[in-house]
């Protein structure tokens, strides 16, 4: 338990993860989505990993996230909340507090953040130094993330070239094709117009938010 509580106090020296600014501006968003003037998009894995941290996982996810936002947005005609399930989605609630396998009994893997998913006696216990390595991967992933909303990666255009290269692939696509053309058709009449990614922000950015469970809450706290 002393480990336990340095590591808490430890936790607490360390800067927030996420600001209050962006916390009231997502506030602020699903107040739009509860009056019905948005539309919100969660997505994400049933759990992080430390062995599968990777800027190719993090970048796959948020590309996909807004793949699917503009067609919504498209479809909709309603501004979509883009809610990414990731950068401290590290704890996993277990129906029982032990697993039995070959007639040996272990503590649940209970996520990254408290034990390894290895059966094993030692991996199984839990480890206070996993709440530091979680803190790490979030701020890793949060940082990446708003590189990627911020510095252009999320410009319109990029976004309904992937959606076009999707409605290629195959019988799924076809049922997106209309969709990603109108998209593309809109496109090219605002830059007609000489509205494009350069000088309309609007166009190359875009707000994307974080969620997990809150199932850790000493961490959560700390």
């Amino acid at each position: 338990m002393d480990h336990l509580a340095d590591v808490e106090k430890t936790l607490k020296d360390f800067p927030p993860l996420v600001f209050a600014g962006e916390v009231r501006s997502l506030k602020k968003s699903l107040a739009d989505v509860a009056e019905g003037r948005g539309f919100l998009l969660q997505g994400g894995d049933c759990a992080e990993s430390f062995s599968e941290f990777h800027a190719d996982n993090i970048r796959d996810t948020f590309r996909v996230i807004l793949q699917m936002a503009v067609i919504l947005t498209s479809g909709a005609n309603l501004p979509v909340v883009k809610v990414g399930r990731m950068a401290g989605q590290f704890a996993k609630p277990r129906s029982s507090a032990t697993e039995t396998i070959d007639g040996i009994e272990l503590p649940s893997y209970t996520g990254d953040i408290i034990n390894g998913i290895q059966f094993d006696e030692t991996k199984r216990q839990p480890d206070p130094e996993r709440l530091l390595k979680a803190y790490s991967q979030a701020a890793s992933t949060l940082n990446l993330l708003r590189a990627f909303a911020d510095g252009g990666y999320a410009d319109l255009r990029h976004v309904n070239s992937w959606n076009m290269g999707f409605v290629k692939s195959g019988p799924q696509g076809e049922r997106y094709r209309y969709l990603a053309h109108q998209i593309q058709e809109s496109l090219n009449f605002m830059e007609a117009l000489d509205i494009t990614s350069s000088n309309t922000p609007q166009l190359r950015r875009v707000s994307y938010y974080t969620s997990h469970e809150a199932l850790l809450l000493p961490y959560e706290e700390a």
